[in-house]
């Protein structure tokens, strides 16, 4: 018996997926996990010879020279890989191996061709959300917006009310829908997307998501054939092989080692978040006014060489007090002892991972769900608070340095 699991090429879609591959096979089900050619590049370099998972890849539909790593761009042309690629694909595992048939397909809810073809080779399926559930209750309701006038078939609101699923879920604004963007463009995709996505989540036999039942049953209870799997996370798993798309700096581990109890503020912020430079001037000032240690993650490849240059002067000015890396193993920074509070963009996957370790949120959405992990953060579970921009969309130092006090202090 076999699974084939199948995400959306993106680190917040991948990880999460691996990690329940790596739960399938613990028993005793074989998992063929099916990427993109240049996520398959980089899961093979760093998954174990022996791994019980197998690796296949399929073109994720983009042109040479194309962003790898443009969520948006990917949402659009991994829709057109065509379903014959990847009926090919399980034909011809199937054909290698008659006992070991693949019975079940497991994919991200944007993959919707996986579930087209499963449904015509007979095989059952199931979609995979990998956000916070009652965002997924929100798309579903997709067709009643419009119906009822709130929203118009782009997905611009008509009405600037606040959006309730129930009194007791936290709202949503207008302008924070999980598709909502100031590029009509982008809107546009994202907003298609969630409005397809209520007839192929028909298609499946199951709904699975990322989270537990007690973090969010009132939106669990109001979405069909929803099963929750979560958290996942590393568990018994150790290395870097799951699911992570960049090298991790083990060396930041052992500097934590060095550090007293409940003393670092750890600062990351995803994959995808981009900070221009007078951002990151206040972030800088209010790490480094706090007077505590701190552990930053800033990926190099989405800083130009301006901030490359602010960020050498400022690691001088820390010197040993502050550690700036390129990426870390989260789970194990937001585990150990030393960390006292987590400063995150909140992406769902962040957020499970701080829940599961203890740590206290200061919270900085950026789009899609983060707006609405960040209002069960402060305002459901009360396990954090949010940074308020001033009237310039700027989160100050003096904003920062407060809220940490508040809250690690």
């Amino acid at each position: 018996m076999k699974y084939m699991l199948i995400p959306f090429p993106a680190q917040g879609h991948v990880a999460p997926l691996m990690k329940l591959s790596h739960q399938i096979v613990d028993h005793g089900i074989k998992v063929t996990f099916v990427s993109t050619e240049f996520i398959n590049a980089i899961l093979t370099t760093t998954m174990p010879v022996n791994s019980p998972i197998r690796l296949v890849s399929l073109s994720d539909g983009l042109q040479p020279g194309d962003d790898q790593t443009d969520a948006l761009k990917l949402i659009n042309s991994f829709q057109v890989v065509k379903p014959d690629h990847f009926k090919d694909l399980i034909e011809k595992i199937n054909e290698s191996d008659d006992d070991d048939r693949i019975i079940c397909v497991i994919a991200d809810v944007t993959v919707a061709w996986a579930f087209d073809v499963a449904e015509k080779m007979g095989i059952q399926s199931a979609a995979f959300w990998p956000n916070v559930p009652a965002t997924l209750a929100l798309i579903l309701l997709i067709p009643k917006l419009i119906e009822d006038g709130i929203i118009d078939t782009q997905g611009t609101p008509i009405k600037n009310d606040l959006i309730w699923l129930s009194k007791e879920i936290p709202a949503w604004k207008s302008s924070e829908f999980p598709w909502s963007f100031q590029d009509s463009k982008s809107q546009e995709i994202l907003f298609g997307h969630g409005f397809r996505m209520n007839h192929f989540v028909k298609q499946c036999n199951w709904l699975i998501c990322n989270s537990f039942y007690e973090l969010d049953s009132l939106a669990l209870n109001i979405i069909p054939k929803i099963t929750h799997v979560g958290p996942l996370l590393l568990a018994n798993q150790s290395g870097s092989y799951i699911g992570s798309f960049w090298p991790e700096d083990s060396t930041c581990l052992s500097w934590l080692d060095k550090q007293p109890v409940g003393s670092i503020i750890y600062a990351s912020f995803g994959g995808t978040s981009i900070f221009n430079q007078q951002q990151l001037d206040e972030l800088a000032l209010g790490l480094e006014l706090i007077g505590q240690p701190f552990l930053w993650v800033v990926q190099s490849d989405i800083i130009n060489e301006a901030l490359f240059e602010f960020l050498d002067g400022f690691r001088t000015r820390i010197a040993d007090r502050g550690r700036i890396v390129n990426w870390a193993s989260q789970e194990q920074v937001l585990a150990h002892p030393s960390t006292a509070c987590f400063l995150s963009h909140c992406g769902w996957n962040s957020t499970l991972e701080g829940i599961s370790m203890g740590v206290p949120f200061l919270c900085w959405p950026y789009f899609i769900d983060q707006f609405q992990n960040t209002s069960y953060i402060g305002d459901v579970w009360k396990i954090g608070l949010g940074l308020n921009p001033d009237e310039n969309g700027i989160i100050t130092s003096y904003e920062i340095n407060v809220k940490i006090k508040n809250i690690a202090l």
